[in-house]
């Protein structure tokens, strides 16, 4: 069994992957800043499902914050991989703030990179996005094209974790498998994201916005699936960047359908102007995490949002309360 650094823990992915990893034996030394990117209820509940589990600790500090950091690693005894899923995530928001991304997703990057250099951990597994691909790549998008035009200062952080992680690979030859996220839903979700949205807004009959003309469409991909090929990701690659997504989009209207049907309520559909970060389409080409990975996602997304309608519902003394605009 392995000792895992799991950054961003109580986040929606990371909370995922320690708990896979958690079932499988391992250890795993959470970090986590529990910021207020987004309603903290989320990453409290997240977190509870984590908390007092054998093999599990955590330390609250900030990525950015490189003494805690160094600190922090002192006591988590020999590390055998880094999965850093620790991020500021979210296109729109980036626009507004662009600083505090490139904090967080470079240089806080930066420093894990350079903890591993100094104390010998060979393994370092990056979580990036499909935001990197843009809006002038043909679909469905493959890992060699060109991710030199991002649209947002999110997708250009994100960029530029994974060319620092790309040097440290050359200079000190650390293992770093950089996997692309592909707009990933599920229980327990981003608040900011699009399902977890349309879920309260249905359930709790407010209106539904809709940023254009709602013909959009999104490689949606379940986290259990993400957790799954993140921990995969884990193996001796060299260097490489990997998709991870559903290689099957499905139309945001669609989906709106879907969630309506089950709910038994219409939505209160209200159009506004599409944002110019976002893009109107993504689909993955899953070839190489199947290659390489042996990884494929296994729960179709009619399934992975009946899992989130259940999940809100069971718990929707709080979650009618998490703030979504």
């Amino acid at each position: 069994m392995a000792n895992y650094l799991v950054t961003g823990v109580a986040g929606f992915i990371a909370s995922k992957v320690a708990e896979q990893l958690l079932d499988a034996g391992h250890t795993v030394v959470g970090i986590d800043n529990f910021n207020d990117a987004y309603d903290v209820a989320l990453k409290n509940w997240r977190y509870s499902q984590l908390e007092g589990r054998e093999g599990f600790s955590c330390h609250r500090i900030d990525i950015c914050d490189l003494p805690a950091l160094t600190e922090a690693w002192k006591g988590a005894g020999a590390i055998d991989g880094v999965i850093n899923l620790a991020a500021r995530a979210g296109v729109r928001q980036s626009v507004e703030n662009p600083w505090v991304y490139v904090d967080t997703n470079t240089t806080g990057t930066l420093n894990l990179l350079e903890l591993c250099r100094a104390n010998g951990v060979k393994k370092f597994v990056l979580a990036s996005t499909s935001s990197l691909y843009g809006a002038h790549n043909t679909m469905p998008y493959s890992e060699d094209a060109d991710t030199n035009r991002p649209l947002s200062p999110y997708a250009s952080s994100k960029k530029g974790a994974e060319v620092m992680a790309y040097t440290y690979h050359y200079l000190y030859g650390l293992d770093v498998t950089v996997c692309r996220y592909f707009t990933v839903y599920g229980p327990a979700g981003r608040p900011d994201m699009s399902l977890f949205r349309f879920c309260q807004w249905i359930h709790e009959e407010r209106p539904l916005r809709v940023f254009g003309d709602g013909k959009q469409s999104r490689d949606f991909t379940y986290v259990d699936d993400i957790a799954r090929g993140t921990i995969a990701a884990l193996k001796p690659l060299g260097y490489e960047v990997i998709n991870l997504g559903s290689d099957t989009p499905t139309g945001l209207m669609e989906v709106v359908h879907h969630i309506e049907d089950r709910v038994g309520k219409k939505a209160n559909i209200v159009y506004e102007e599409r944002h110019a970060a976002d893009v109107t389409a993504t689909w993955a080409n899953i070839e190489r995490a199947r290659s390489l990975l042996g990884w494929e996602p296994q729960t179709d997304w009619k399934q992975g949002v009946d899992n989130l309608i259940e999940w809100y519902a069971a718990n929707r003394d709080w979650t009618a309360k998490v703030a979504t605009d």
